[in-house]
């Protein structure tokens, strides 16, 4: 039985940075782009905060490969294929109720 990873693309601001990554614990690792835990971070630096596409994929390295496809797209075709999911730019997220006091690395 495979597993169900993720692909995911965080941004700053609808139209702004694009941040492409690959998770098997989607909501943990959300947490870790707001709460900013990797300081030194692309999304921390950028300020990627807001998750505005989702794929779900089954296997790490089904994943692992899709995510090295996306990374090699023109930023057109990205803003496409979130437009298509998410025309609003939305953060996805938003309505999670995630408890932001735990997490896998904070202390």
């Amino acid at each position: 039985m495979n597993e169900v990873w993720y692909i995911y693309i965080m941004t700053n601001k609808p139209n702004g940075v694009l941040y492409i990554g690959v998770t098997d614990n989607l909501e943990e690792r959300v947490k870790e782009h707001k709460l900013k835990i990797y300081s030194k971070s692309f999304t921390a630096r950028y300020n990627c905060d807001m998750l505005v596409y989702l794929e779900e994929i089954e296997g790490g390295a089904e994943a692992i490969k899709r995510e090295k496809q996306f990374k090699k797209w023109k930023r057109d075709w990205k803003i496409k294929l979130i437009e298509e999911m998410n025309p609003s730019w939305i953060d996805i997220s938003e309505n999670w109720n995630i408890d932001f006091t735990k997490s896998r690395l904070r202390k």
